[in-house]
Order: C-alpha cells, then sequence, then structure tokens
C-alpha cells in the first residue's frame, strides 16, 4: 500500500491534543442517554431554555440526581446557568450552537423507522395505536397505588417505551410493560416508608451496556436466593440487546422458561429502592445517593471475551455475588447457610432459608 504523506504530515492533520482532550469531555458528557435528553429537551425547548424543575421531569428524576447530571454539563461546557429569581434557568453554551442540527435530528419521530406490532394482533400499530397500547399498560399499572399517581404512572410508561425505543430494542411493547411495571415496583419502594427489616434487600447491578456483566450478577443473585433479594439491573447506555456469548450463559442460569433478559436503563427509582448498588465499569454515570451502600466490581467484559473467557468471567462474579448475599441476608434460625447451592435446577426459585444441598 502506497503511503499517503509522512508521519508528520498525517499527526498534522489529527486533531490538536488539547482541542482533543477538549472534545473526549464534551462527549462523554453526552454519552449518558439521560444527559442527551437533557440537551435535546433544552434545545427544542419553545425559547431554547429550560429550569431545573422542569428537566426534572424529563426522566422523572429528584433532584439530586437531575444536580448531578447537569453539573457534568456544565463542566463539560454543553449547558450554561443563570439564576431568574429563585430558580436557575438553564440554555445551550453559545460555542455548542454545531450540537443543535444533530440534536434535532434525534428527536425526529422515527416510529415509521421501527414499525411497532400489537401484543395481540401483531398488526402495525399508528401513533394513535401505540399511544393507546401505552394508556392501557399505564391503566393496569396504576391498579394498587394512591390515585394521585395515575398520571405519574402514565408518564413512566410513556418514557420506558421511548427509551427502549430509541435504543433498538425488539417486542418494544410488551418489554415496556416489563420495564415500566419494574419501575412502578421501585416508586413504591422508594417512596412508601417500609420497615427496612421486613422488606427484602433489594440490589441493583449497574454496567455500561446492561448486556452482559451486570445481567450476569442479576440472574445469578436471582438463582441463588429467589424471592429474598430484590434484583434490578441496568446499564449508564444500555444496548439493544444481550451479548450474544452471554445469551446462553443467562439461559443455563435461569433455565430455558424464564423471561429473556432485556438491557434497561438506569432510572432515578431504582437507585433510591436500592439497598445496595454494584456497579461495573460505569464510570461516574451512576450518581451517589446517601444512605446506600455502594460497591464497584473490576471484572472482565465478556463482550470482549471467548466463550471460555465469558464463563470465567461468570465464575468470578459467582464468586463475588454468593459473597454479597451472605452478607445482606439474615441467617436462618436452624444455622443452615443463606445463599443455595449452585447446583439448584436452573428456573427453580429456592427457599433461601432451605439447607444448601
Amino acid at each position: 500500500m502506497e503511503e499517503r504523506g509522512d508521519a508528520t504530515t498525517t499527526a498534522a492533520r489529527s486533531l490538536p491534543v488539547e482541542a482533543a482532550e477538549r472534545g473526549a469531555v464534551l462527549l462523554r458528557s453526552l454519552s449518558d442517554p439521560l444527559r442527551l435528553r437533557i440537551v435535546s429537551a433544552v434545545v427544542t425547548s419553545a425559547d431554547g431554555e429550560l429550569s431545573a424543575g422542569e428537566i426534572a421531569t424529563v426522566g422523572h428524576v429528584s433532584g439530586p440526581t437531575v444536580s448531578h447530571h447537569l453539573r457534568v454539563l456544565r463542566e463539560a461546557g454543553v449547558l450554561v446557568g443563570e439564576r431568574h429569581g429563585t430558580s436557575i434557568v438553564y440554555r445551550l453554551s453559545p460555542t455548542m450552537g454545531d450540537l443543535v442540527p444533530a440534536l434535532r435530528a434525534l428527536t425526529v419521530d422515527d416510529h415509521h423507522l421501527h414499525p411497532v406490532r400489537g401484543p395481540a394482533t401483531g398488526a402495525t400499530l399508528d401513533a394513535a395505536g401505540i399511544d393507546a397500547a401505552l394508556g392501557t399498560i399505564a391503566d393496569e399499572l396504576a391498579r394498587g397505588v394512591p390515585l394521585s399517581w395515575t398520571s405519574e404512572v402514565l408518564g413512566l410508561v410513556r418514557d420506558s417505551y421511548t427509551t427502549l425505543t430509541r435504543s433498538g430494542t425488539s417486542n418494544v411493547l410488551d418489554r415496556t410493560e416489563r420495564f415500566a411495571r419494574q419501575r412502578v415496583t421501585d416508586l413504591v419502594t422508594a417512596r412508601v416508608a417500609a420497615d427496612p427489616v421486613a422488606r427484602p434487600p433489594q440490589v441493583l447491578f449497574v454496567c455500561v451496556a446492561n448486556a452482559g456483566r451486570s445481567q450476569l450478577a442479576a440472574a445469578l443473585m436471582q438463582r441463588h436466593v429467589g424471592d429474598a433479594v430484590v434484583v434490578r439491573s441496568a446499564g449508564s447506555t444500555p444496548a439493544a440487546g444481550v451479548h450474544g456469548v452471554v445469551e446462553p450463559l443467562l439461559t443455563e442460569i435461569l433455565g430455558p422458561g424464564a423471561d429473556p433478559p432485556f438491557p434497561k436503563p438506569l432510572t432515578d427509582d431504582a437507585l433510591r429502592a436500592a439497598d445496595v448498588v454494584i456497579t461495573m465499569g460505569c464510570g461516574d454515570s451512576c450518581p451517589v445517593l446517601p444512605g446506600v451502600r455502594y460497591e464497584d466490581w473490576a471484572v472482565g467484559d465478556p463482550a470482549l471475551a471467548s466463550p471460555a473467557g465469558a464463563r470465567a468471567i461468570r465464575d468470578d462474579i459467582d464468586r463475588r455475588v454468593r459473597r454479597l448475599a451472605a452478607e445482606i441476608l439474615p441467617r436462618p434460625p436452624d444455622g443452615s447457610p443463606a445463599v443455595v447451592s449452585h447446583d439448584v435446577p436452573p428456573g427453580r426459585r429456592p427457599n433461601p432459608t432451605q439447607e444448601q444441598s
């Protein structure tokens, strides 16, 4: 292959080091789905600015989470804030004008690119049909929660659908129902003052794509302790699907009849409902909330591994999950282990008070 110019010329055509460093900070700040949605909402608002309160409605997040993401965006030079009375209004930084066309393009309704089919008939749904289906899901999930939460439940359902559609997931309506049901449960857990001794501990596993490590950890915890722990998994930047090398491992762990896991975004409600948050390579995308136990597990990424390597990573995660379960679960009165044997048949929900076989 013929060389096109010497090394000096090639280096001269690349970004200067300082510009590349600034660009990397900018790209990292926009790599989080919620932050990208915040910036998009600001750009497409009527007057190009939003208050912190309005921004909080983008993902139904709390004040501390909003503050965390706004701080990241300000430090990256994406947004600027200006105090108006008792509130702060945020707008796109003047230096970020070139982002506007790209962000507006991302907000275009793309149902025609991802046809959605009704769960019953399989017929392709238009926008009105999708809205009706989401309303039906919200009505079902709103049963048993305070009447004043009805509109919020509908907002969670619509936000879940939008998020999953953007990630390119398949079976989007079915997965919207599953994801929104989980979010409503977490909302109740986070808001209703429950006796932490009486309710099961809740563990949240977080990685970048929610397509490998966190899925394996959640599946292993579910298999080992069943309903003794409420298990969640999420990704700071969820993928469209679980990694191919991980799918057979999940089937082995959960059993062939289990609902197949799918990547889900990290939500504020899941964070606030969690007693323990385990991160695996998601960096600063997971805000720290008071009263929650945090751990970071340095484990390999199965997406980059061979099938044998992925199994080794699974075994590493399994050891960590067993240790965590033993720490957070009370020991049964008979002194038997709280964590069951890994030999339990896939798909079985063991009683954590049974003796280890």
